[in-house]
């Protein structure tokens, strides 16, 4: 598709390495590089390991080591400089915003624009202020607010009553992760999968170590691989705990988890919340089975009969079951792999994009 007006948009993120809201914003930059839309990359970390689309400005460069107000101020002046300079017809705002005061001040005096904010976690107070008072004045003049599932949308509305919410959910480009899946791992074992920052509580990778070193798993010689990165002194303690040192493999980030993936029996999600959890819908591209508890958003509009188990929210007891089920029963085994692919096929980039471009009203 081309389109007749060229369109410019800053896309404004951390950054476009390690998380779940930095692969989406890579993505869609992509997306909209190939519709013929000018794209503007803007990070302020400067980490960098996805493949991206357009010019990137690293604000992330200006930071220094003390990282004090004036430091800030810096960086912020220099964001509203390179907007002012540049005549955008949208921003798309990726950010957590924890910072209320600050965020005020961004979308009332930094932001030029029409503005997206996108919400990409169940906890929405990691985006939106308690105060409604205070969350009306930072949303309520953007264009719109994005959130990825119908149910963080309906909290959204519940809580803080904005009027201009809409559910898009996260993309998954296929075609991306078929050309990486089948890249070959030093690993001579069968094993189940985890992905997420080892340091993070919501994640609960302790919990799921214990819980596999409870189950037949480990007697039948099938490992447990969880990749990520951040602090693993908690993760290893839990390994020694239940005396797991030789099953339990903790492999640390990798830019390419899909060579892993794929090759997994299967991949666990155990969180204690989730937005629109990616990992699930690239385990599926990756034609590996998911099993994951039915937490408050996510996994019940991802998981069907046809792909994998969805556990009853933080039951341990019933997701070692699941687990245990998935490894002793083949033609299930078979029957959720065998479907995993086509079962994700609306979330792909090419139907998620022109969710984006309708929102955009660009033809």
């Amino acid at each position: 598709m081309i389109l007749e007006k060229k369109y410019k948009i800053a896309l404004i993120g951390y950054r476009l390495s390690s998380g779940g809201s930095d692969r989406v914003m890579a993505r869609l930059s992509v997306f909209f590089g190939q519709n013929n839309i000018e794209i503007h990359n803007i990070i302020v970390i400067d980490e960098v390991s996805y493949p991206y689309s357009g010019k990137l400005v690293n604000l992330g460069l200006l930071k220094d080591e003390r990282n004090g107000f004036f430091n800030k101020f810096k960086r912020l002046m220099a964001l509203r400089s390179y907007l002012n300079q540049n005549n955008f017809d949208y921003i798309i705002d990726f950010r957590f915003r924890t910072k209320p005061i600050q965020e005020l001040i961004i979308s009332r005096f930094i932001y030029n624009t029409k503005v997206i904010f996108t919400v990409h976690s169940y906890l929405i107070d990691h985006y939106m202020p308690n105060n409604t008072w205070l969350t009306k004045r930072i949303y309520d003049n953007s264009f719109a607010v994005v959130s990825l599932t119908e149910k963080m949308t309906k909290l959204i509305n519940e809580k803080h009553q904005l009027k201009n919410v809409v559910t898009i959910a996260n993309p998954i480009n296929s075609e991306e992760i078929d050309l990486l899946k089948n890249a070959p791992i030093d690993l001579d074992f069968q094993f189940i999968i985890a992905v997420g920052q080892y340091e993070n509580p919501i994640k609960q990778f302790d919990k799921l170590i214990a819980t596999y070193s409870k189950s037949d798993l480990p007697k039948k010689n099938i490992h447990l691989v969880i990749l990520g990165d951040g602090d693993r002194n908690l993760l290893e303690r839990s390994i020694d705990e239940f005396s797991v040192l030789d099953k339990v493999h903790l492999l640390g980030y990798q830019d390419n988890p899909f060579q892993f993936i794929s090759k997994a029996m299967f991949l666990v999600l155990c969180s204690e919340n989730e937005g629109m959890p990616n990992v699930l819908i690239e385990s599926l591209a990756c034609e590996t089975p998911v099993i994951a508890f039915d937490c408050d958003s996510g996994p019940s509009e991802i998981i069907t009969n046809d792909n994998g188990i969805l556990v009853e929210n933080q039951n341990w007891e019933h997701l070692k079951l699941a687990m245990e089920r998935l490894i002793s029963n083949y033609d299930l085994y078979l029957h959720f792999k065998s479907n995993a692919k086509k079962s994700i096929s609306k979330f792909e980039i090419d139907a998620i994009g022109k969710k984006w471009l309708d929102l955009l009203k660009i033809k």
